[in-house]
């Protein structure tokens, strides 16, 4: 059986600065299907057609999702999106290192690419209108996710930059991608 697996990420409409998730809104998600091997960003009005893509994954994959994007995406969603399984690789690295390590340093060391842009920056392009700008910075971490999330699974490791030394971070990724059906029906007609 394939895993239909979704990477995600989202972008809100304010900085995080003050934590207060209860106030934040969002403005763009973005996907990787891997069903359709397909990358989509939708913004709030377009949620309705995300629902049904969500509720037939397997697995959602993230990076800090766990309690940022998917608690945000929640408020959003008629039904309970944590009923889903989901994988954070933020998580995932603190288990072993301890500590938080930052989507870009893990990128650059692992797959020598950095990130497009900061999240700040896709607040102010959203407040000035900018929404293409806004989904393909999204997209763009939404790739970076995916791709750290496949070297993880191929090499059972990640790395980061610590302090100009590229140091690996042993992950066991073998129970990834294992089923564990979970889909929900919210939004899908009965």
């Amino acid at each position: 059986m394939h895993m239909k697996l979704i990477t995600l990420d989202i972008e809100t409409t304010s900085a995080a600065a003050t934590f207060d998730m209860a106030s934040m809104e969002l403005s763009v998600i973005g996907i990787h299907d891997s069903a359709r091997d397909v990358y989509e960003a939708y913004t709030v009005p377009e949620l309705p057609k995300l629902w049904p893509i969500i509720e037939s994954a397997d697995l959602l994959i993230g990076y800090n999702s766990d309690h940022f994007d998917i608690p945000i995406l929640n408020k959003y969603y008629a039904g309970d999106l944590t009923r889903i399984r989901s994988l954070d690789l933020l998580a995932e690295i603190k288990k072993v290192l301890g500590r938080r390590i930052k989507l870009d340093s893990v990128a650059k060391a692992t797959l020598g690419k950095k990130k497009s842009g900061h999240g700040l920056d896709a607040v102010t392009w959203w407040a000035e209108g900018k929404v293409e700008k806004v989904k393909k910075y999204c997209l763009d971490d939404v790739r970076l996710t995916k791709e750290i999330f496949d070297f993880a699974v191929a090499n059972g490791k990640l790395r980061f930059d610590d302090f100009g030394q590229k140091r690996d971070i042993p992950i066991d990724a073998s129970a990834w991608l294992t089923a564990e059906r979970t889909a929900l029906t919210h939004t899908l007609p009965f």
